[in-house]
């Protein structure tokens, strides 16, 4: 029997990103009927699914308390989500790389702070180029970069919401080499990107006019990737795992278990790879 797969997406992307539409027909191919709904709308209801995949559901963190109750009425009606709602509640807060860290994940070195502990924090780095981010965040909203210290960055701060962050040094690895963003499938490697900020700049998202070209990683950055997400537990059946290399070692910047950009355009063989893993869970 056919069974019915709601695909999640944000208000704003009602119809999915265009990237991603090529997903319907894949899903199709495995005898699934992919319908897309808009995860705020009060109307839908998912219990009339079979399974729940996440996709673009890229406004989540603008409506962290309502999303994380929407996974919950999810649970409760005994809808399967695809990642899994534990995997997705963990990883929806960056201090999950502090976790990793202590299992022996080489990250960038990070330091969580909040309130009035933020500006201390800052004040022990004095005079180093630092970037400083929300632990809940997304497309690098309330993101910024500057040398601890200086009054650009007193004042960046002062503009700060009241939020809790993630203070790391800056890599300037990023600009010179980029940075990996590698895909995987039910734990299987699928492709691998690097990705590189515009001139001047060090966000790499295409908003701020970064590029992005298909890469094959070494294997060492690929065994590094491999390892980091096999310490998130089970295989989730979508990951992309971002990371840098500084002195020839990869340093995890962060796995995306929720709604990554999954880079179908530079690897089209990858839409099919992604339905036949979800194909599996079903």
């Amino acid at each position: 029997m056919t069974k019915r797969i709601a695909l999640a997406t944000s208000a704003e992307l009602a119809e999915l990103h265009p990237d991603d539409r090529p997903l319907l027909d894949a899903l199709r191919a495995h005898d699934l009927e992919p319908v897309v709904e808009v995860w705020t709308d009060p109307s839908v209801d998912w219990s009339a699914y079979d399974a729940v995949l996440l996709r673009t559901v890229w406004d989540y963190f603008l409506l962290y308390a309502e999303f994380t109750e929407w996974l919950a009425q999810l649970d409760k009606a005994g809808v399967p989500v695809l990642n899994d709602t534990g995997l997705v509640r963990w990883n929806s807060d960056k201090q999950y790389l502090l976790e990793l860290r202590e299992r022996g994940v080489s990250i960038v070195p990070s330091q969580v702070a909040a309130g009035a502990c933020l500006r201390e924090v800052v004040a022990g780095l004095t005079g180093t180029q630092i970037v400083i981010k929300p632990t809940v965040s997304g497309n690098a909203l309330h993101t910024v970069r500057g040398v601890a210290g200086s009054p650009e960055l007193e004042q960046a701060l002062a503009e700060l919401p009241d939020l809790v962050y993630l203070v790391q040094p800056f890599v300037p690895e990023i600009q010179s080499a980029g940075e990996w963003s590698l895909l995987f499938f039910d734990g299987e490697f699928s492709h691998a990107v690097v990705k590189r900020p515009a001139d001047g700049d060090y966000r790499v998202q295409e908003f701020y006019g970064g590029q992005t070209a298909l890469t094959e990683p070494p294997a060492a950055v690929l065994e590094s990737a491999r390892a980091a997400l096999a310490t998130a537990g089970q295989a989730p059946v979508y990951a992309r795992v971002d990371g840098v290399v500084v002195n020839d070692r990869f340093l995890l910047m962060e796995i995306e278990l929720i709604e990554p950009y999954l880079f179908f355009p530079q690897s089209p063989a990858a839409v099919g790879k992604l339905a036949a893993a979800v194909a599996r869970r079903l």
